[in-house]
């Protein structure tokens, strides 16, 4: 009898990337080794290997993925640019007077953070270095003051624009229409990023208001974990709050609401982002604010006019009209760019700029050279009869559709103690999809319920990336064991949101069923 090499394939890469190897080199060298191993005992045709290149063709040119750069770019320019400073600044003053309030004001900011950067490290670090030393002077327990912030940072996987749901979408659209082949339906439906960014709207707010009713629901069981800061604390006046929260709000329905809107793709969207938080920096950078907002406006009305009235002066038929109205769209156009990049020069003096390309260069790098070699492990993986594999054994659960889908989230979340979210992402997932939508689950809620799975694998111990995130920003005093105690409780928030979710599906499916 041949040896399984597909689980022992499986086996070897969690090891090695558990022995610290970069996952990247890991994942390509783990499939290289067992794709020669199988050649060799005859299990796996080495022809296979021919669609490589294509496969790496297809994602580089993928539409939906080429949005990560852009959004990538746009949340490290509002981390650089310390917006999350007076967010946090103005939600503790406004909150701070309550049991709990500060504890309230992290995960509200970190919600509107998620919503405008998606990026996990960069939201924990922050409020790490700003708020867990405020919360810690104002005698929070520690445990407690770090899972706030570790978990308020990974909202940014759940609430989007995020890195993860864009993953997400790409793998569930390509495991949909392979499960659609696969019942002889030849159809171009597919699961978009804007229907998966609909379905995770309203279960990321419901995670949000969860953790804040646990938060003020224990500062009033145990006072002493969550006290109200003094009373000396100055209340922020209408005019701060409203400097501090309505330029990230405008950004999230800018981006947001274009994608869900139908009026851009998550690529125009992306960079519609990307060039609002330059125009956000601008104000920390010495920009007018009466410059920036005439450069907003400008834009805004163009976007708005151009959707109106739009004009192609490659038509025949174009009117003198025609041409005016197009004079004035270049005109607004022209002023915009004119004002984003004089912003660009005050950041490139400042420093600004080279950070956040280079932050935005070394991400995007990590993200795509994993991607890009899953998708060589994956071919790998199937020629070994993988694939075939993990059918059988979702088709073999008891209970049917619900016992497989029990069985894959309870998969997922072991392998998030372990694994990051993108290398579950494009490695299982693919072949662990399919079977579930063949046997009839809902692809838009089961991409909710792995994406709130997925988050949870950036808390769990010993390897969730927000806790090595906080132990490099945290205070001396706040021990490792501290900070893996503390997010325990938020992990079983997590679980019972997903049981939420898996009992009232509607939470995921609503909102997407009545844009799409």
């Amino acid at each position: 009898m041949s040896l399984p090499l597909d689980l022992i394939m499986f086996g070897a890469l969690i090891a090695f990337i558990l022995l610290g190897y970069p996952v990247a080199f890991t994942i390509a060298g783990v499939a290289t080794g067992f794709a020669l191993l199988g050649w060799m005992m005859g299990d796996f045709n080495i022809q296979l290997m021919g669609a490589m290149g294509q496969r790496f063709f297809g994602v580089l040119t993928n539409p939906v993925l080429t949005a990560i750069p852009l959004f990538v770019l746009m949340g490290v320019i509002l981390e650089k640019s310390r917006i999350a400073e007076d967010l946090l600044e103005t939600m503790g003053r406004l909150f701070g007077r309550m049991r709990g309030g500060l504890g309230v004001s992290v995960m509200l900011v970190g919600a509107l953070l998620a919503a405008s950067t998606g990026i996990v490290g960069a939201t924990v670090v922050a409020m790490g270095l700003i708020a867990l030393p405020t919360m810690l002077r104002n005698g929070y327990d520690p445990k407690l003051a770090s899972g706030m912030v570790c978990t308020a940072g990974t909202l940014g996987q759940i609430i989007p624009p995020s890195t993860l749901l864009i993953i997400l979408a790409d793998v569930m659209s390509n495991a949909f229409q392979q499960a659609q082949y696969a019942q002889g339906k030849f159809t171009i439906e597919t699961i978009s990023v804007g229907q998966t960014f609909a379905a995770a709207m309203i279960p990321g707010l419901l995670l949000v208001a969860v953790y804040c009713a646990y938060i003020v629901g224990r500062a009033y069981l145990f006072p002493n974990d969550a006290p109200a800061m003094s009373e000396h604390v100055d209340q922020p006046s209408g005019r701060q709050i409203a400097a501090a929260i309505v330029p990230p709000i405008l950004l999230i329905v800018a981006v947001l609401g274009s994608i869900l809107g139908g009026i851009a793709s998550p690529n125009e969207a992306a960079s519609v982002g990307a060039v609002g938080a330059i125009l956000l920096a601008g104000r920390r950078l010495g920009v007018s604010s009466k410059l920036i907002v005439l450069a907003t406006a400008a834009l805004l009305t163009l976007a708005i006019a151009a959707s109106i009235l739009p004009i192609r002066l490659q038509r025949s038929d174009v009117t003198a009209g025609g041409y005016v109205i197009a004079a004035v769209y270049a005109g607004l156009a022209l002023f915009s760019l004119g004002v984003v990049l004089h912003i660009l020069r005050k950041a490139f003096a400042d420093g600004l700029l080279k950070a956040s390309m280079l932050s935005t260069l070394t991400v995007t790098s990590m993200i795509f050279a994993t991607i890009l070699m899953a998708s060589f492990f994956s071919l790998v993986f199937v020629g070994l009869g993988g694939e075939d594999r993990v059918h059988d054994i979702l088709q073999e659960m008891p209970g049917g559709p619900t016992g497989a889908l029990i069985f894959a989230m309870l998969f997922v979340f072991v392998l998030g103690f372990f694994l990051d979210f993108v290398e579950i992402s494009v490695i299982l997932l693919p072949v662990l999809i399919p079977p579930l939508i063949l046997m009839g689950i809902d692809p838009i809620w089961l991409t909710v319920l792995i994406a709130i799975n997925l988050q949870t694998s950036f808390l769990t111990p010993p390897f969730g990336f927000s806790l090595f995130y906080l132990r490099g920003a945290a205070p001396k005093e706040i021990t490792t064991g501290q900070i893996y105690r503390g997010v325990v409780p938020f992990i079983i928030l997590q679980i019972v949101a997903v049981a939420i979710l898996w009992t009232f599906p509607m939470f995921a499916t609503w909102l997407p069923r009545w844009l799409y």
